[in-house]
């Protein structure tokens, strides 16, 4: 990515999501969602599974259609399970390090998990917490709707504009595009080729980052 769309350019803030961005908990997200669906008789498990990353649990189960279904005490079983399920939980490579990298204020992670699921998992993968965490709670509309994105960029006190999110799922991905932020697409638990106009790479490992106070943030290539 460095070599791409948004080389040399300058940014104010990066906005992270979390799971398969920083976090790879795909293992638990397919133990924990399949059997779920399986238990509820999904009429196509795999075409479920393929579609549901990157949105909120209340509104993967209400898409569904379910008949008999109470929506929110499904969702909160689902959450129960997979904040007791941590095995597996990895950081993305190089996650760690550019992270740790960036200046304080100047990043959040947004995701459409809960605020305690989303700190139990970055305490599994051993990855810091930035001051803005903008989670399930936070908005009326999860993604792709552009709330979570929007109101990550008014805690930093950065324009939406001069952000850049660094995404997965499509359903993240269209939330920045309808918030007006930039979009980097993180590939590193991806099974598919997404395709996607954006500048994609598959981890963190070969990015190296200029921290340019108070011009911004942009990125170098790894030595």
């Amino acid at each position: 990515m460095a070599d791409g769309f948004h080389a040399g350019r300058t940014f104010g803030a990066f906005l992270f999501d979390m799971d398969g961005t920083i976090v790879n908990s795909l293992a638990v997200v397919n133990r924990v969602w399949s059997a779920w669906a399986r238990k509820h008789n999904v009429a196509d498990v795999e075409e479920f599974m393929r579609t549901m990353h990157g949105i909120r649990a209340v509104e993967n189960i209400r898409r569904l259609g379910l008949p008999g279904i109470e929506i929110e005490r499904e969702a909160e079983a689902i959450t129960i399970a997979e904040m007791e399920d941590v095995d597996g939980i990895l950081p993305i490579e190089g996650a760690l390090a550019f992270l740790s990298a960036l200046p304080e204020g100047r990043w959040a992670i947004v995701t459409s998990a809960i605020r305690e699921l989303a700190l139990k998992r970055l305490a599994a993968a051993g990855l810091p917490v930035p001051r803005v965490l903008v989670t399930a709670e936070d908005v009326a509309h999860g993604k792709p709707a552009p709330d979570c994105f929007l109101l990550a960029a008014e805690r930093l006190g950065v324009p939406i504009g001069d952000c850049l999110v660094f995404e997965d799922a499509p359903a993240g991905i269209k939330a920045a595009e309808a918030a007006g932020a930039a979009v980097a697409v993180v590939t590193a638990t991806h099974s598919h080729v997404l395709e996607t106009p954006h500048p994609s790479f598959a981890d963190y490992g070969r990015l190296s980052l200029v921290a340019n106070e108070p011009d911004g943030l942009r990125f170098g290539r790894a030595a």
